[in-house]
């Protein structure tokens, strides 16, 4: 009876992990492409190929999905920096591949810009309310702080940087190409291909990197 009935679940339903995953990048795409007002339940349970009122039953409603999306966004990010290793490259090393792997996550996951952009229209409302979010950023901190400190202990970096400052200055430098690459491209001629936008990632270790190697207090 029991392997029967696991057969049926298999054949009968879908996995419960994969529904959910599927549900969250669908939210993902639309929240990203016409923001939290435009945004309609319905399309969202059409594009993950399931009904509404189970995606209901898994998040209860539209801002509850909101959330889930937004806390996905940031646990994805963190995930693909887990994969980084920083703790087995030299302190400089480590730092290129942090500024590497931003440029191409803002690159190829546009929806990751539009979900921060429309969530601080939205005056972070709905990031206040995750849970885990500082615990989930902390990921990140914590192995940057240990790059910095090898770093400062190694001599290769002169200044002590808090894990914070750098990577906002990461961010910051990654950030902006990629949310502005049509009017970058449109009024500066900007390159904002794959080819271009890596050449603006090695200038941004650069300009980090000489930035921890001078001597300041911050």
């Amino acid at each position: 009876m029991a392997r029967r009935t696991a057969v049926k679940t298999k054949r009968g339903t879908r996995d419960a992990e994969a529904s959910r995953a599927a549900i969250l990048q669908a939210a993902l795409d639309e929240f990203s492409s016409v923001g939290y007002d435009g945004a309609r339940v319905d399309r969202i349970a059409a594009e993950a190929g399931l009904s509404k009122p189970l995606l209901y039953d898994y998040f209860g409603d539209k801002d509850e999905l909101y959330k889930a999306a937004l806390r996905e966004a940031y646990v994805q990010i963190r995930a693909g920096e887990e994969k980084l290793a920083l703790e087995a490259l030299s302190p400089e090393d480590a730092v290129a591949a942090l500024v590497m792997f931003t440029m191409t996550h803002f690159r190829t996951r546009p929806w990751f810009i539009t979900m921060l952009n429309t969530e601080n229209l939205r005056q972070g409302s709905s990031v206040g309310k995750i849970g885990d979010r500082r615990e989930i950023q902390s990921k990140l901190l914590i192995k940057l702080e240990e790059v910095l400190k090898r770093g400062w202990k190694d001599g290769v970096f002169l200044r002590k940087a808090e894990p914070v400052e750098v990577y906002l200055m990461i961010a910051s430098l990654c950030y902006f190409p990629v949310s502005n690459r049509f009017t970058l491209a449109e009024v500066f001629g900007f390159d904002a291909s794959e080819e271009g936008l890596n050449a603006h990632a090695r200038r941004a270790t650069e300009a980090v990197v000489g930035w921890l190697k001078q001597k300041g207090e911050s």
